[in-house]
C-alpha cells in the first residue's frame, strides 16, 4: 500500500466515522457498531490485496491503548463538578457504579473460573474489563433524557470508568505481592502520588495560564501523557495524577484556598478548562473511530458462530443487567428505573483493558470473541431501551422523584456545566427562546402599566 492510499483509506474512515455519529443521533444506534463493522469490512478488503492488516492492527491498538486510557481518564475527570447541590446525585451514582463493577467482576470472574477452570485471578483480571460501562457511548446517547436522569447516566458511566481502571491496574501491579505487603505499598503508594498529584496540577495550573499563544493544549496533553509514563517508571498510580489533575482544575473554588486563589487567574482557568475539553472531546472522536475500526479488523469471524460462545457471552450479559436492577432499586426503589435500567453499554475501556492484559497473565482458554458479543448485546439492549422509554411516562415520573435530588443552577445567567451542556444539542435553543419569553413578558407588562397611568 502507496502512502496515497494510506491517506486516502484514514481520511474514508473519518468521514465514515462521522457519517455513523449522525446515524446514530437519528437512530440511537451506537456508531461503535457501525465502526467495528467497518474493521471487519477492511480486513476481507485488505485481504483481497493481499494485505495483512492484523499485523498493523496489532501493534497499533497497542500504543493507542495508553493514549486512550489517559484521555479518558482526563475526560471523565474535567466532567465531574463536585458541589453541594449535586452531592445526592454524587454520592448515588458513584455507590451504584462502585456495587456494580464489584459484583460484576467477581461474579463474572467466577462464571470464567468454572466454564474454562482458569486460575481465579486471571479470571478476575478477564472480569474486570467486561464490568466497566463505556462512558465514551452512553454520554452521547443520553442527550435526550431529562436533566436528572441524564447527570445521572453521565457521573454513573464517569465513575465506572476510573474505578474500573484503576481496580484493573491494581490488581496488575500487585499481583505477586503478599497480603500485608499491598496493604502497606497500595496506601504508601497512594498518600504519596496524591500528594504529587497536587503539587504537579498546582504547578500545572499556573504554568499554562502563562502560556501565551494559540498552540498549548496538545502541549497539556503531551504533558499529562509524560507525568504518566514517568509514574509508571517509578511505580506510582500514575492514573490518579490525571484524576487529580481534571478534578482540581475543574472545581478550582473546592481546591484553590489561601495565596493560591490569588496566584490563580481564574479566568485563565476558565478558558483552559473549555479548549481541555474541546481537544479532549477530538481527541476521542479520532481515537475511538481507528481504534474500533482496527479491534474490527482483528476479529476471527469464524469463532461466532460457535453457539457456546454466545451462551457464555449472554450469561455475562444477564449479569450485567440482574446487578444493575438490583442496586438501581436499592436507590431508586420508590421511582422507575427506565430507561437507565437499559443503559449499561460495554465499548472503548473493555477493549482498552484487554489489550493491556500482559502475557503472564493471558489465558488460552479464553475466547476474546466474548468482547464483541457483550458489546453488541449491550448495544443493542440500550437502543431498544432509549427508543421504548426515552420520552415515556417513566421518565416524568422519575424527574418529578428527583426534582429536589437535583437542580440545575442556572439562575442569574450561571452556565450550566459544560458536561452536562455538550450533551444538551438544545440547550443553548430553548435558554434564547426562554430568555426571549421573559423578556416578551416583560415587555408586555411594562406597557399595561404605562396604559393604567396614562398620559401625564
Amino acid at each position: 500500500m502507496n502512502a496515497y492510499s494510506l491517506v486516502i483509506a484514514l481520511s474514508c474512515v473519518i468521514i465514515f466515522s462521522h457519517i455513523f455519529n449522525v446515524f446514530s443521533q437519528r437512530t440511537n444506534v451506537p456508531s461503535v457498531i457501525l465502526l467495528i463493522l467497518l474493521g471487519v469490512g477492511a480486513q476481507f478488503a485488505t485481504e483481497a490485496y493481499g494485505v495483512d492488516i492484523k499485523s498493523y492492527s496489532e501493534n497499533f491498538i497497542e500504543g493507542i491503548g495508553i493514549v486512550g486510557l489517559i484521555r479518558i481518564e482526563l475526560e471523565g475527570a474535567i466532567d465531574l463538578e463536585l458541589t453541594r447541590d449535586k452531592w445526592p446525585i454524587i454520592w448515588k451514582s458513584f455507590l451504584v457504579a462502585l456495587l456494580s463493577l464489584l459484583a460484576c467482576a467477581f461474579i463474572i470472574s467466577f462464571i470464567i473460573n468454572q466454564y474454562y477452570r482458569e486460575d481465579p485471578i486471571v479470571s478476575l483480571i478477564y472480569a474486570i474489563p467486561l464490568s466497566i460501562m463505556s462512558s465514551a457511548i452512553v454520554i452521547p446517547s443520553v442527550g435526550k433524557l431529562v436533566s436528572a436522569k441524564k447527570e445521572f447516566m453521565i457521573y454513573e458511566s464517569t465513575f465506572s470508568d476510573i474505578l474500573g481502571i484503576m481496580f484493573f491496574y491494581f490488581l496488575k501491579d500487585n499481583i505477586d505481592s503478599s497480603a500485608n505487603t499491598v496493604v502497606y505499598s497500595v496506601i504508601g503508594n497512594i498518600i504519596v502520588t496524591i500528594v504529587i498529584s497536587f503539587v504537579v496540577s498546582y504547578g500545572l495550573i499556573m504554568l499554562f495560564q502563562r502560556v501565551t499563544g494559540d498552540v498549548k493544549f496538545f502541549l497539556l496533553i503531551a504533558v499529562l501523557i509524560l507525568l504518566y509514563a514517568v509514574g509508571k517508571l517509578f511505580h506510582l498510580s500514575s492514573l490518579v495524577i490525571i484524576l487529580v489533575f481534571g478534578l482540581v482544575i475543574n472545581n478550582c473554588d473546592l481546591f484553590l484556598f489561601w495565596k493560591l486563589k490569588e496566584w490563580v487567574n481564574r479566568k485563565a482557568v476558565d478558558d483552559i478548562l473549555k479548549n481541555l475539553h474541546l481537544v479532549t472531546r477530538e481527541s476521542a472522536f479520532v481515537v475511538r473511530t481507528f481504534f474500533f475500526v482496527m479491534f474490527g479488523s482483528t476479529l476471527d469471524l469464524g469463532g461466532l458462530i460457535d453457539l457456546k460462545l454466545w451462551g457464555i457471552g449472554l450469561l455475562i450479559v444477564a449479569v450485567f443487567f440482574a446487578t444493575r436492577y438490583l442496586f438501581l432499586k436499592l436507590f431508586y426503589w420508590k421511582s422507575s428505573i427506565f430507561p437507565e435500567f437499559f443503559i449499561t453499554p460495554r465499548g472503548l475501556i473493555t477493549v482498552l483493558l484487554f489489550f493491556s492484559i500482559p502475557a503472564s497473565l493471558q489465558s488460552d482458554a479464553f475466547n476474546q470473541d466474548i468482547i464483541l458479543v457483550t458489546i453488541i448485546a449491550t448495544s443493542i439492549i440500550m437502543t431498544w431501551g432509549l427508543v421504548r422509554y426515552g420520552k415515556g411516562k417513566e421518565e416524568t415520573s422519575l424527574e418529578e422523584a428527583d426534582e429536589n435530588l437535583v437542580k440545575l443552577d442556572v439562575a442569574g445567567g450561571k452556565e450550566v456545566p459544560y458536561f452536562v451542556e455538550r450533551v444538551s444539542d438544545n440547550y443553548e435553543k430553548e435558554s434564547t427562546e426562554g430568555d426571549g419569553e421573559e423578556t416578551g413578558s416583560d415587555d408586555e407588562e411594562s406597557e399595561d402599566i404605562d396604559e393604567d397611568k396614562g398620559p401625564a
